[in-house]
């Protein structure tokens, strides 16, 4: 089993910072846009470096879509920046008319996504948000899984026509992946390879599955573990390889598993190779407040539960 360290710490938003600030020097044609945000969505490197590709649109997420959609008409490559329960729940009308529908080349960038925003609690921590978005015809949707890879994913979308919704997160979380990796999309990362369960994971639950796997290791128990980035398009060819090879899966992401990779893992399955399946997401109920740790220890978002979940679906081989 391959192991993997790490010697820092960031948050995925930075990664994202550092993107679109080497887009600003290498792309002209990218511009940012943000809903008042502009801080948290780590916009002020490109900002100071491009000022005149910067656009403030003020708390109006609705007129921010559709200024990024009439952007594209002349070529440009807006980067609409916010909040993930902003990005997606407060503008969806206007993402599905004037971006999905029209297959318009925006870029919807959502932070602060999940139950890790924590003390802002239930209002702001959307977990519907991939689900919403991989419903869009048309419309790509990512989440990568640390600082790294989050930056290398901002630099992919903008050479990808079309909508893509890319989502990030605020905690700092390990840095694992490598740093100098060329992002495919739609293209699964086996993170490690094993015989007896497979674990589909995506964004911050990458790394939970990385210690699951070290845990389960010591008990004997060889994991598959694939980190499914993309979301939409899904990489079918790697779920079904691995599952052919297992017999069995967990998937593990942080969101509600109504709608989300798990659901989008047992479509294929249901399709292509009936397989035991399990779950680690949340289930049907909104968030609440507190600190990020004790979010996910409390909703069942760690190593721990995944570890739980494999045996459990273990013995239903």
């Amino acid at each position: 089993m391959k192991k993997y360290e790490y010697t820092e710490k960031k948050d995925t938003r930075s990664g994202f910072g550092a993107g679109i600030a080497e887009l600003g020097r290498t792309n002209p044609n990218v511009i940012a846009l943000t809903a008042d945000l502009a801080g948290s969505l780590k916009l002020d490197v490109f900002i100071k470096e491009n000022p005149e590709r910067f656009v403030q649109c003020g708390i109006a997420e609705a007129n921010m879509i559709g200024v990024s959609a009439g952007l594209t008409i002349g070529g440009h490559i807006p980067f609409a920046t916010t909040f993930a329960n902003f990005a997606t729940g407060r503008v969806y009308d206007q993402i599905r008319q004037s971006v999905a529908y029209s297959n318009k080349n925006v870029k919807i960038c959502a932070s602060h996504a999940g139950l890790t925003l924590g003390e802002d609690g239930a209002t702001h921590q959307i977990l519907e948000d991939l689900g919403m978005m991989k419903m869009l015809p048309n419309m790509t949707v990512i989440n990568p899984c640390d600082y790294n890879q989050t930056k290398a994913a901002t630099l992919a979308i903008a050479e990808h026509e079309g909508p893509v919704y890319l989502r990030f997160g605020r905690p700092v979380i390990p840095v694992f992946s490598p740093a100098d990796q060329k992002f495919e999309i739609g293209k699964a990362w086996t993170v490690n390879e094993g015989k007896d369960v497979s674990i589909f994971c995506t964004g911050h639950l990458v790394w939970e599955a990385i210690k699951a796997g070290e845990m389960l290791a010591e008990e004997g128990i060889e994991a598959d573990i694939i980190n499914i980035h993309t979301i939409k398009p899904l990489d079918e060819e790697a779920i079904l390889a691995s599952v052919k090879k297992t017999g069995c899966a967990v998937s593990a992401e942080e969101h509600m598993i109504n709608g989300g990779l798990g659901d989008s893992v047992a479509q294929v399955l249901a399709r292509n190779y009936p397989a035991p399946l399990e779950y680690v997401g949340v289930h049907d109920t909104f968030g609440e407040s507190a600190t990020p740790d004790q979010l996910m220890q409390k909703y069942g978002l760690t190593a721990d539960k995944i570890v739980e979940q494999v045996k459990k679906v273990m013995a239903r081989k």
